[in-house]
């Protein structure tokens, strides 16, 4: 390795990511050692992101927060667990595959073997095979990760590429198929046949966390029901189309108006099916007419009603979103009392959307005389999947689900024990525990996913025996129930009586990104186990995912762990657009970074995420992100001159420059360097990397324009009134160790240019350099009995200072001489001056000081002539 000092004629910061992450990645520089004990081990459950496409600025944002506090705990000495995942589960990567494939999934076709997505013409869509649109899935999440992979690279994420893992590799199927295992057989995961909230145009259930209210226009139709004297009981409705699933009325227990009623039969407009009258806190007695239909279901009040209230079930609305075919008027369920009547008025709605039907049904009852004045125009709140299009519907399927509910008083214990950076996101993660109303629905009717490990018995009619799954052993796992057969039975019994049948779905994908700490680290099972780094001690993550990832990802190791998954998370904010409005594809505002790091360098795109502090929205500000490279060009050129003005000849010898003692501004300078310092040291202990750069930044460029300034003359040598070979070497000396703390502090947050003035002078990487500390100041000073500045420093720049406000004002160059230069104070500050006076003449290119006694003043008269 060259040990001769050497650096550029100019400064330039262009190419140095390719250089330097090259470089990183040949010398392992970010390699994990999990050899090191475990109390030097630094673990971060590093957030996979979603693989639909690509990444947009946020992204950038939130995953450089998380870098940054990797960096400065590897250059504090600790090993770093940082792996990186891909989250390329879910709906939107099958989304993504349909559309760029230009194909669908029918689980009814037959697998093709040696199909390639290049006999797809894109002329019309193709229906594949469940197997085959997995393969392609796979095929574009590979091409999706490698893009992703390279802007992480390029952006200077210290993670160790070694240890990666997807969410539907095999890695993370053993282990959410095992924790499902494990659930099950504990009884914390079950199955249940009941009302899901469910996407027609998905075509799978839904969770109450990927819920999204919508407010949308509607009507509300005040409708005639009937006691069998023909009295009228009005009541209003926006679902009119579910009046056939009607299965009771009820009405709130304290309103008067309807006490009367209580217990009594109403009978439904053109269906004629019978309805008693209940009573329920929750009717409104001040919405619409004060009584509402219960109907299976038209919304999660209605499952609540059902439940509660004992009653029927009279399910009308397919998966599909349409209505059931046939309903047979004549039977128990549907007891109408003119029977021929209700079917004629039903076939008129049979098979059309819930839409469709809504509006034929109005026709139906207006025609009839059961509506009571005209419908009236409405908006109002419905929900919505949360990247669907049309209002969920509530349909009964079976699902599995997560016992939550009665965990609920120890997962908010859970929330007071963790640390949430910042603070204030605690109480959304309080709110959502504290508001959560049903146990979580883990399965999903998709295709690309990791599938539910389970079989079910068939019995000799052909039934499926639900009641009597079949849960393979852990050994077993990892599984494909479609594909693999349980033990004692044979490929010929599937589907058939006496044999089995696979559970056809997969598991949502938060029921896989849960488990992303156990994922990851047993992705690198060869070099670390759970015990050394479980708990973790990070999780990074955007606040809009605390009600889902950090969530279950608590619940998940409550059940299994009974403690927390980590100790810290730190909550980024949101990237707004340069209008600070929230960016989306639909408002075609989405700031894409790699053209970003192309203009201005990766250490400027860091730097303007750094300024984004923990949980605060923050705008894609091309100005900083300038701001970021001029700090980084900068850099460069102030350690040129450094390295220029010391002669310094051999790498990581600035020990041989080292003085018999250093002279008072010198020490002042790392004494206010040494308060900088520890006071940006205990931020970064903190979370708060954004007041630890300001502090650092604000340093330094007080250091660039004031202490480079005022030492340069006597650091050459040049100093006539100190020719004194030990005030050259002081100011050398100095200057180099003060580099080298600067740079070190600022290495976390703009790693390129760091590394590359690093290389010039010093051996290895800065990136495992040791963090500066205050005592490594206190070796520099030699002298640790002078722990405060005696002010010589703060008082030097402060008359450069004056000095060049003068010089300004007069709107002459900075290289105009002083003519004289007035100092007046009282002897003590005085003495102080004496000490500078030859480094403010030359910084100043002062020609005559006068110093007098009296109250502090500093008087500049320059020479103009």
């Amino acid at each position: 390795m060259d040990s001769k000092v050497s650096y550029p004629e100019k400064v330039n910061v262009e190419g140095l990511e390719s250089k330097w992450s090259r470089l990183w990645e040949e010398a392992k520089i970010y390699r994990f050692d999990g050899s090191a004990p475990k109390q030097r081990i630094y673990s971060i459950d590093t957030p996979p992101p979603t693989v639909s496409g690509s990444l947009h600025i946020g992204h950038v944002f939130s995953y450089t927060h998380c870098d940054i506090v990797a960096r400065y705990k590897r250059m504090q000495g600790f090993e770093i667990f940082y792996p990186m995942g891909f989250d390329d589960n879910g709906v939107p990567t099958e989304r993504r595959v349909q559309n760029y494939y230009g194909v669908r999934c029918d689980p009814t076709l037959p697998y093709v073997p040696n199909f390639s997505s290049s006999d797809l013409t894109g002329k019309e869509v193709v229906a594949l095979s469940r197997q085959n649109f997995i393969e392609l899935c796979n095929e574009l999440t590979q091409k999706d990760e490698q893009v992703f992979e390279d802007l992480w690279r390029k952006l200077g994420l210290s993670v160790d590429w070694s240890i990666t893992y997807t969410t539907v590799g095999q890695t993370a199927r053993l282990i959410s198929q095992s924790y499902f295992v494990r659930g099950v057989l504990k009884g914390e995961i079950y199955s249940l046949d009941s009302p899901t909230l469910w996407d027609v145009d998905f075509q799978t259930a839904i969770s109450q966390a990927e819920l999204e209210d919508r407010e949308v226009e509607g009507t509300y139709n005040r409708v005639r029901f009937y006691f069998e004297d023909g009295t009228p009981l009005e009541i209003e409705t926006s679902r009119p189309e579910l009046i056939p699933a009607c299965v009771g009325v009820v009405v709130n227990p304290e309103d008067e108006r309807y006490k009367g009623i209580v217990g009594k039969v109403v009978y439904s407009p053109l269906f004629e099916v019978p309805l008693t009258v209940f009573t329920h806190p929750l009717a409104d007695p001040n919405k619409g007419t004060g009584a509402a239909m219960v109907s299976t279901f038209g919304d999660l009040t209605d499952v609540t009603w059902w439940r509660e209230l004992s009653l029927p079930l009279r399910n009308i609305v397919n998966r599909d979103g349409r209505l059931v075919k046939e309903i047979r008027f004549d039977e128990e369920n549907w007891p109408s009392r003119d029977p021929a009547t209700a079917q004629g008025f039903y076939e008129a709605l049979a098979l059309r959307t819930t839409k469709q039907a809504r509006e034929t049904v109005v026709q139906l009852l207006k025609d009839n005389g059961h509506l009571s004045g005209d419908p009236k125009k409405i908006r109002h709140v419905v929900k919505f999947y949360e990247k669907g299009e049309r209002p969920l519907e509530v349909v009964t399927s079976r699902q599995w689900y997560v016992k939550t509910l009665v965990h609920k008083d120890d997962l908010l214990r859970r929330g007071l024990e963790l640390n949430f950076i910042p603070s204030s996101m605690r109480v959304r993660y309080e709110n959502w525990v504290r508001g959560l109303n049903a146990d979580w629905n883990i399965s999903r009717q998709r295709y690309f996913g990791i599938p539910i490990p389970t079989w079910y018995e068939v019995g000799a009619d052909g039934e499926v025996l639900y009641d009597r799954p079949i849960v393979p052993k852990e050994t077993q796992l990892p599984i494909d129930p479609q594909v693999d057969t349980p033990e004692g039975y044979t490929e010929s019994q599937r589907n058939q009586p006496f044999g089995f049948t696979a559970d056809p779905d997969v598991m949502d994908t938060w029921a896989t990104s849960s488990l992303t700490p156990f994922i990851a680290i047993a992705s690198a099972s060869d070099r670390v186990d759970l015990d050394r780094c479980f708990p973790m001690d990070l999780r990074p993550q955007g606040q809009d995912i605390i009600r889902t990832w950090l969530f279950y990802s608590v619940l998940r190791s409550e059940l299994e762990y009974k403690t927390l998954p980590w100790e810290n998370t730190l909550i980024s904010g949101f990237v707004l657009d340069p209008d600070r409005k929230k960016m989306s594809k639909s408002k075609g505002n989405v700031v894409t970074p790699m053209p970003l790091i192309e203009k201005f360098g990766a250490d400027a795109l860091r730097y303007w995420s750094a300024y984004g502090r923990p949980g605060v929205d923050t705008a894609a500000d091309e100005s900083q992100m300038k701001a970021g490279r001029r700090l980084a060009i900068k850099i460069g050129n102030a350690s040129k001159f450094v390295l220029a003005v010391t002669s310094l000849q051999k790498k990581g010898d600035e020990e041989a420059l080292r003085p018999r003692s250093l002279i008072p501004i010198d020490k002042d300078m790392l004494l206010a360097l040494k308060e900088c310092i520890e006071q940006a040291t205990d931020a970064m202990d903190a979370y708060e990397y954004t007041r630890s750069l300001e502090l650092i930044e604000d340093f330094f460029w007080g250091y660039c324009d004031n202490y480079i300034e005022l030492v340069k003359v006597r650091a050459y040598g040049e100093d006539d009134a100190q020719k004194s070979r030990e005030g050259s070497l002081s100011a050398r000396y100095t200057l180099l160790k003060s580099l080298s703390i600067l740079l070190r502090a600022f290495a976390p947050f703009q790693p390129y240019i760091t590394e590359e003035v690093w290389s010039w002078w010093q051996h290895g990487s800065i990136h495992r350099a040791p963090w500066p500390l205050g005592k490594e100041i206190d070796f520099i000073l030699g002298d640790t009995s002078q722990t405060k500045s005696k002010g010589s420093y703060e008082l030097a720049s402060t008359v450069l200072s004056e000095i060049r406000k003068a010089k300004s004002s007069a709107k002459v160059s900075m290289k105009t001489a002083v003519k004289e230069l007035i100092f007046e104070a009282d002897d003590s500050l005085a003495s102080v001056f004496e000490t500078i006076r030859g480094d403010v003449i030359h910084a100043g290119v002062v020609k005559e000081v006068k110093t007098l006694t009296g109250d502090y003043r500093v008087q500049v008269e320059l020479d103009l002539a």
